[in-house]
């Protein structure tokens, strides 16, 4: 299974990835290992995850989500009734 997430970071921005594991991407970031964006602005929350059966279905979606105004990027994933508000997801 393949996640498609969008954390919150400091300063408000948000930060949109996909993983196929995410309790380990999320642990990344948060020791300043996943990536340049969230090493300059630490995440402070998982704001939204939705799941993808395929990793070019995570990849499509992560990349439509990317594409969209900062607003729009939660809703997207919470209008498919499959986002979370929590730190790691539930297996």
């Amino acid at each position: 299974m393949w996640w498609v997430y969008v954390l919150e970071c400091r300063g408000g921005r948000l930060y949109t990835g996909a993983t196929l594991d995410l309790p380990r991407r999320l642990a990344a970031h948060a020791a300043g290992r996943g990536g340049r964006f969230t090493r300059a602005f630490p995440p402070v929350r998982l704001r939204a995850v939705r799941a993808c059966a395929s990793r070019r279905a995570a990849l499509a979606l992560e990349a439509r989500i990317k594409r969209l105004p900062a607003r729009s990027k939660i809703a997207s994933l919470r209008h498919r009734h499959q986002a979370l508000d929590r730190r790691t997801p539930r297996g």
